[in-house]
C-alpha cells in the first residue's frame, strides 16, 4: 500500500473549516467548499491594485488560519490554484512574486512565513520567480484589534527592501489575506522606493467591501 494511503488510513484528512472529513487532496469538505464565497475583479487598496479569488469568511477564514498557523502545505497548494485560476486575464504572466514579510521575532516563534509559503506554491503553478527581497524592521506591533487608521500608520515604514537585494522591474505582491490593505501598501510603498515602477498583489481572501 503505497505511504500516503496508509497515512490517510491512520489519519484520516480533516476539513480545515469544521473539522469534519475531507478527501485526501482537498484541504475543505464538500459542505465547506460549496460555502466559500468568490470574488469578481481587482479592488485597489492602499494605492495598490489587488487581486483575491474569496471573501475573507468562514471555510476561506479557516484555510489562512491553516496556513499560517499550521503551515499546512496542502492548504498552501489549493490556495495557490485558486488564485492562479481566478487571476484576471495577463495578471500572473510576468513579473516576479515578492511574498510580505513576516517579523523576524513571530517568524523566530512560527518557524515559516506564510505569504512565503503561498508564494512558492503560486510560483510552481506558473512560473514566475520568487523574490524575497523585503524584510521587517522595528517593533512588532499586532493588527488585530486596531481600527483602519492605526492598522495604516502602524505598519507604513516598517516593510522595507532587504539590504543588498535585486528588486525586481515588476513586483507581483503575495500575501494571505487583505484586510485594510495597509501591510501591501507598505510592501508596495518599499519596492516603490527602490525603484520598482509596476507593483500588484495578490492574496488567498480580502475582506469583502474593500
Amino acid at each position: 500500500m503505497p505511504l500516503r494511503a496508509l497515512a490517510s488510513l491512520l489519519a484520516p484528512p480533516v476539513c480545515a473549516g469544521c473539522g469534519g472529513h475531507a478527501g485526501d487532496a482537498e484541504p475543505l469538505c464538500g459542505p465547506c467548499r460549496r460555502e466559500l464565497r468568490w470574488l469578481t475583479g481587482v479592488a485597489r487598496l492602499g494605492g495598490v491594485e489587488v487581486f483575491a479569488p474569496l471573501a475573507y469568511e468562514g471555510p476561506a477564514r479557516a484555510m489562512v488560519r491553516a496556513l499560517k498557523f499550521r503551515g499546512a502545505t496542502l492548504a498552501a497548494d489549493t490556495m495557490a490554484a485558486q488564485i492562479a485560476a481566478g487571476a484576471p486575464r495577463g495578471a500572473l504572466r510576468s513579473g516576479v512574486l515578492v511574498p510580505i514579510p513576516l517579523h523576524p521575532r513571530r517568524l523566530r516563534r512560527r518557524g515559516f512565513n506564510q505569504a512565503e509559503r503561498l508564494a512558492a506554491a503560486l510560483g510552481r503553478r506558473t512560473g514566475l520567480a520568487v523574490a524575497d527581497c523585503l524584510v521587517r524592521e522595528g517593533p512588532a506591533r499586532t493588527q488585530v484589534g486596531r481600527d483602519r487608521a492605526e492598522r495604516l500608520a502602524g505598519v507604513h515604514g516598517t516593510i522595507v527592501v532587504r539590504a543588498g537585494a535585486e528588486v525586481p522591474r515588476r513586483a507581483i505582491l503575495v500575501d494571505d489575506v487583505v484586510t485594510t490593505g495597509a501591510t501591501v501598501a507598505a510592501g508596495a510603498a518599499a519596492l516603490r522606493g527602490a525603484g520598482v515602477g509596476d507593483v500588484t498583489a495578490v492574496a488567498y481572501a480580502r475582506t469583502p467591501g474593500r
